[in-house]
């Protein structure tokens, strides 16, 4: 039986998610989402090959790592696994399987179940009889990993296709649509756990994301401004890359501070931050904006006060957050990485000035009058003006790509 990795090259078996229920616009979203894996593998010499409703990377073994990183960032596909290759014949399959029982025993399994599925009809054994043939291959090369179908330590999967492919360590995927299926969104970031969150999960649905952030220095530290823009450094890594506008709120909130009622102050920044957000989005093609509110968590999360902080834009406001609760939050910001920079003790400016006493259930009319008399168009625009644009690079965690580049003050209105 020929070596598969006497080359040096390793292969990589992925499985596609959700596009492989799309109809006659499939090779559309099957593009998509080699193209981003090719983005996500540029720093290697990584080979992508698909055919049979799989993707097939190769690379050095070197570059495992690399590899490896990007597919458990890549959205868009339900699982991958490092997979040998051999050629499609019973004796050379079943050998394969036996010496892949070996390695798992080897790893501390006692149990394990055969799962088989034949694309090629004209290999010789059918999904069920080579089920039957290669457990009985393993437990005659290891009699005592023992078959259990219910709870096996460890799965031994084959999948016969333009080869044979033998594997055991299979991962799961992210899901989801490929970036860049559903159009772009204007995420409003801010340093804490539940934006990163909804940027992600949007990205997830196939949407490509940009980001605002709005800070007050120096009332909140360069630290936070920091922790914001390594946030979306990560978040760039699942989303293809993305830019951060960073914008300066100290002269909006110094007004809203100034003429607003003291428990209407968060709400009406909230109003402002839209408002600002809007007219980025607009500029840059954004086709909605996102949010992180979680219904009812805080104060400004009432579906009232939602209501109002919306209603000074005209384009489709995303919350995917708000059915979740706090801890599935967190979980979720745990498991992308965001939750240890997030917890980093440095305030934003909506916490930064939040009022003792806020308004729990405002009226959007009479936060719409509030809002006029700001008279906040101008300071608006000045934060516009005067706005970074931080080009955050997609890619692996691993590769270089993924960092920052400040592109300077460049938004401007068309």
């Amino acid at each position: 039986m020929k070596n598969p990795e006497a080359d040096g090259r390793a292969t990589w078996l992925l499985k596609p998610a959700e596009l492989a229920l799309k109809g006659d616009n499939r090779k559309s979203f099957e593009f998509v989402l080699r193209r981003n894996l090719q983005t996500m593998l540029a720093g290697t010499r990584a080979q992508i090959t698909m055919g049979n409703g799989r993707y097939y990377a190769r690379a050095r073994e070197e570059e495992s790592a690399a590899v490896e990183s990007a597919l458990d960032r890549l959205i868009g596909i339900a699982g991958w696994a490092r997979a040998r290759v051999f050629p499609k014949t019973a004796d050379d399959v079943l050998r394969a399987c036996a010496d892949e029982g070996r390695r798992i025993f080897a790893q501390g399994a006692r149990s394990f179940k055969i799962e088989a599925r034949r694309t090629d009809k004209s290999f010789p054994l059918g999904s069920y009889e080579l089920r039957c043939a290669a457990g009985d291959a393993v437990t005659e090369a290891v009699p005592d990993l023992r078959v259990d179908v219910h709870k096996p330590d460890a799965t031994i999967r084959v999948e016969i296709r333009d080869k044979a492919y033998v594997y055991s360590d299979a991962r799961k995927g992210i899901g989801g649509m490929p970036v860049g299926t559903a159009g772009r969104g204007l995420l409003l970031l801010s340093g804490g756990i539940d934006s990163p969150v909804a940027g992600f999960l949007m990205a997830a649905r196939g949407m490509g994301i940009d980001a605002a952030h709005f800070h007050a220095y120096p009332y909140t530290s360069a630290q936070a401004k920091d922790k914001v823009v390594r946030l979306a450094r990560l978040l760039g890594t699942y989303c293809m890359g993305m830019r951060l506008y960073s914008l300066d709120f100290a002269k909006a909130q110094a007004r809203i501070r100034e003429r607003a009622p003291p428990p209407w102050g968060t709400v009406l920044l909230r109003m402002a931050m839209a408002d600002c957000a809007e007219r980025i989005a607009r500029r840059i093609k954004s086709k909605c904006l996102i949010t992180g509110d979680s219904l009812s968590q805080v104060a400004s999360q009432t579906i009232e006060n939602m209501a109002c902080a919306q209603s000074r834009a005209t384009l489709p406001v995303l919350r995917p957050l708000v059915g979740m609760d706090k801890e599935a939050i967190t979980a979720k910001a745990q498991k992308i990485g965001s939750y240890g920079i997030s917890i980093e003790p440095y305030p934003d400016c909506c916490a930064l000035f939040t009022p003792p006493r806020p308004v729990l259930r405002g009226d959007p009319a009479e936060a719409g009058a509030l809002y006029d008399a700001l008279e906040i168009d101008g300071l608006l625009e000045d934060a516009l003006r005067g706005c970074e644009t931080i080009r955050c690079g997609g890619g692996s965690a691993g590769i270089a790509s993924a960092a920052c580049e400040l592109e300077g003050k460049i938004l401007r209105e068309d």
